[in-house]
């Protein structure tokens, strides 16, 4: 999931990334490509660089754009391709009931496989780190290393261990009540802005948060959330993976937290830390949800560094 407003990156990110046709940013930028991975689904995606695969994976109300400030730099040492998720913009593809995090995983297993890009690495934020979660449990064969900026793996809260445990499903049972019924009763009138607004309004904690956007932020975040008219109505919001397959995943990974994030992706990511055999925590302390945005060099850095180590 993405939580932030759209408002700081959505213009400029187009306008950068789709300049002059399939020339994103002159010839040595990224190119704008597509792929047909099957079943009907066309992924389009941004690609800049050589040498080992490096996949980014955007959250939800987002797009491949919200990396954009980090694919040249990344592109300096790996070929860097960021896409957009199967609803998300650009894309036009048919809506297909039972998508979740599982299908986006499966898509982007499909679409490694249609790019024969061998094993990779993969960089997934919120919901993004959700796809590269199940990713790792689904198809490890294809990955080298994963770094999980704050997966949403809600049923997750159920499961917690020791003290945290009672808060845990104190949490899950605010989440369904408060935000995910009425998304979903939203979304089944077909009403896109009040799901988003009930979405944005309980992750800001303000029954006002929605109303405070500029229209433009709002209308960005619209385009964004297609997603959830088909994730909303026909399949599931924060699909479950069980502690014993979480355990089970024997890839490196990097999981990365902000001090400030929202309660709930702290309690998931200290859960994760535990289950995972093989995993690295940071803290970015004075950031929120975004680490990505608020510090773009040390977050590089970090999994610049954690790749490095596991080649």
């Amino acid at each position: 999931m993405r939580f932030l407003s759209k408002a700081c990156i959505v213009g400029a990110a187009m306008a950068s990334l789709m300049m002059c046709g399939l020339a994103l940013a002159g010839e040595s930028g990224p190119t704008f490509k597509s792929a047909d991975i099957g079943h009907g689904i066309t992924l389009h995606y941004a690609e800049q660089g050589t040498g080992q695969p490096l996949i980014l994976i955007h959250g939800s109300l987002s797009d491949y754009s919200y990396w954009r400030d980090q694919i040249g730099p990344l592109a300096k040492h790996y070929r860097v391709i960021a896409y957009s998720r199967r609803y998300n913009y650009p894309n036009k593809n048919p809506a297909q009931p039972g998508y979740s995090a599982i299908t986006d995983a499966d898509d982007l297993a499909a679409l490694i496989s249609t790019l024969h890009l061998g094993r990779v690495y993969v960089i997934g934020h919120s919901y993004g780190a959700l796809t590269t979660l199940f990713m790792a449990s689904r198809h490890p064969e294809l990955l080298k290393a994963v770094v999980l900026a704050e997966a949403p793996l809600v049923p997750l809260l159920c499961d917690l261990s020791g003290s945290e445990a009672a808060e845990g499903i104190s949490v899950f049972a605010d989440i369904q009540r408060r935000m995910v019924l009425p998304m979903r009763a939203a979304f089944a009138k077909g009403d896109r802005e009040q799901g988003v607004a009930t979405f944005i309004n309980y992750v800001f904690a303000d029954p006002m948060g929605w109303q405070k956007m500029s229209r433009d932020s709002q209308a960005g975040t619209l385009r964004d959330a297609h997603e959830w008219d088909v994730m909303l109505t026909t399949g599931t919001l924060f699909p479950a993976l069980a502690p014993a397959d979480i355990r089970a995943i024997k890839l490196p990974v990097l999981i990365m937290s902000g001090g400030k994030s929202y309660t709930f992706l702290g309690l998931i990511d200290r859960e994760l830390a535990r289950l995972l055999p093989d995993n690295r925590h940071v803290m970015f302390l004075d950031a929120g949800h975004q680490m990505w945005l608020q510090h773009p060099d040390e977050a590089r850095d970090d999994s610049e560094k954690f790749f490095q180590a596991h080649p």
